[in-house]
């Protein structure tokens, strides 16, 4: 076996990607979007009729965003045996109330397609509103997918919501100590993200924790195979590619832990905002992250409205 089928005889592998083509072509279990990956996918001739369709629905207007969200969503829920993620928008990251009403608008608009809430997890980032927001949709049976996650205390407080996923990113981390520090990767275990997500991975296995970790953000197919053994990988098709022209032996790396012991206390707001704050890299980079985000839906937004 090549190392992508290597890889999904352990851990679940998902797609990052709007590209459905792609989806199509590499099979893999779950797909994830996220603002900038549907930017990409409008520009895509395989959207064209859809945005043509939103143009001429004058109701759709106002939530163009969602409504093409949704409606890629659901040509790639058609094509995968697994769940489309799909996310709120990123200028809702401080609002639980507003966010929680979202995540039930981007629900209806799916099961105004047929598709069930079980087929869908809905992205939301990883800020202390954020968290809480997913842990009343949680309550509700509509499951999170807490994304944007560069810290232990995220992935702490997720865990103690209930939220059904968490993605911490790798990749982002890396990029941000390659720029603030004089730290020199030389083999992927002294990758800081990939140092980040087998902390949280093994965190959540000694306690017990049924939230799932989904590593995301990859900069090299090295980081990838530095996780094999991870619950799911989401990862972008070109890497994907590469991993499935390799033939070489990969071994696993992540493996549950056999004996579990009880949980700490959960995280209090304040412990967490602190935890957050004393972390440079975490600030900055959940904060970059919410803005990059806020910014792509802003020229989804334009280039639909645009067209109309």
């Amino acid at each position: 076996m090549n190392k992508l089928d290597q890889l999904r005889t352990m851990t679940e592998v998902v797609a990052d990607t709007g590209d459905v083509d792609a989806i199509e072509r590499l099979q893999p279990q779950d797909a994830t979007t996220n603002p900038s990956l549907l930017l990409k996918a409008a520009q895509l001739p395989r959207f064209a009729e859809i945005i043509r369709t939103l143009q001429a629905d004058s109701d759709a207007h106002s939530d163009a965003c969602d409504h093409f969200a949704v409606a890629v969503g659901a040509e790639i829920v058609n094509i995968i045996p697994g769940r489309i993620s799909t996310e709120v928008d990123a200028r809702l990251s401080f609002d639980s109330d507003a966010t929680v009403n979202k995540a039930r608008q981007l629900i209806a608009l799916y099961a105004a397609r047929g598709i069930d809430a079980h087929r869908i997890l809905i992205k939301i980032a990883a800020t202390w509103e954020g968290i809480r927001a997913a842990e009343i949709l949680e309550r509700e049976g509509i499951q999170c997918n807490l994304t944007l996650v560069f810290g232990f205390a995220q992935a702490q407080a997720c865990a103690d919501a209930g939220a059904f996923l968490i993605s911490p990113f790798v990749g982002r981390i890396l990029d941000w100590h390659l720029a603030n520090t004089d730290l020199k990767v030389t083999e992927a275990g002294d990758d800081p993200g990939v140092q980040s997500v087998r902390r949280i991975y093994q965190h959540y296995k000694q306690h017990g924790y049924n939230t799932v970790v989904m590593g995301a953000s990859f900069r090299n197919t090295d980081e990838i195979e530095a996780l094999a053994g991870c619950d799911r990988l989401t990862i972008s098709p070109d890497l994907m590619e590469a991993l499935a022209a390799s033939d070489d032996t990969l071994p696993r790396l992540l493996s549950p832990s056999t004996d579990t012991v009880a949980a700490p206390p959960a995280l209090t707001e304040r412990a967490f905002r602190w935890a957050v704050n004393e972390d440079e890299m975490v600030t900055e980079k959940l904060a970059d992250g919410i803005r990059r985000f806020a910014e792509d839906q802003v020229r989804l937004e334009q280039l639909l409205a645009a067209r109309h």
